[in-house]
């Protein structure tokens, strides 16, 4: 089974990432929360040149990225999990849970420690938030993240099965929160219980420091709410207030090339 998925994890992921995709392009065209002022064209040529570098980078990096890992991990019987003799079925919810955690205090330690902020920032200097803002991570910090995963992945000893599940529940909510969609006040107040919303998640991208540091989560709203980070709203309300940074307002600040650089670039 483990050497099945293994084979077919790009497939099965890329099939995933695209469906989603697609879903979430049609869904902004038919319901959008908010009236976008900067031109899609430009920021959409560039978001998704971006990820396309990313995944060239990648692949050429790590062939079997986090899952290599997990096949590591279980042909050496290396890692907690492996250690401990977990049955499988704890073991791949457990590795689930505990690297969606991962995530969640990895970007809490790039928005805090200055010089991958510098990284970090370029996900935040969009002007706009839409499903292509999830797709905006510098290579700098995709390559630094895939390590950090592959650690984790291999300490745990975490089953192929739950490093694919991860990786797609991960690529698929990153996709949903970042869209710029419509839902019910109700049901996005009961979503948040379990997911972060698009709504949730858009206050992340506030261009005020207080509130761009909340909602830390991609997947689950529970650890915002469990370490106190969670902010239902920003000052202004969720139509009103300005998204991005206030240092990178300009239309070349969203070139592909400027988006490269601007780690290195210097603002008070």
């Amino acid at each position: 089974m483990a050497d099945t998925l293994t084979m077919h994890e790009a497939s099965i992921r890329l099939i995933a990432f695209i469906s989603i995709l697609l879903l979430m392009v049609v869904w902004e065209r038919l319901a959008p929360r908010r009236i976008q002022q900067v031109s899609r064209a430009l920021r959409w040529a560039n978001n998704v040149g971006l990820v396309v570098l990313n995944t060239v980078l990648l692949r050429l990096l790590f062939p079997l990225a986090a899952v290599g890992a997990a096949v590591f991990a279980e042909q050496h019987q290396f890692g907690l999990f492996h250690y401990l003799n977990t049955p499988p079925a704890i073991a791949l919810v457990l590795s689930v849970l505990l690297l969606d955690l991962l995530i969640y205090f990895q970007h809490r330690v790039f928005h805090h420690v200055p010089w991958l902020w510098r990284l970090h920032r370029m996900h935040h200097a969009d002007q706009e938030f839409d499903v292509t803002t999830g797709l905006r991570f510098h290579p700098i910090e995709i390559l630094l993240s895939m390590v950090i995963k592959l650690s984790a992945v291999a300490l745990l000893g975490a089953p192929v099965a739950a490093v694919i599940i991860f990786e797609i529940v991960l690529n698929g909510t990153a996709l949903f929160n970042h869209g710029n969609v419509r839902l019910p006040d109700w049901l996005d107040r009961r979503l948040r219980w379990v997911l972060v919303t698009p709504d949730m998640h858009r206050v992340h991208h506030s261009a005020e420091p207080e509130e761009t540091n909340s909602n830390f989560g991609f997947s689950v709203s529970w650890w915002d709410r469990l370490f106190k980070t969670y902010r239902a709203e920003t000052r202004a309300g969720q139509l009103k207030f300005l998204i991005g940074l206030h240092e990178f307002r300009t239309t070349k600040d969203q070139r592909l090339d400027q988006m490269l650089l601007q780690p290195f670039r210097h603002h008070r």
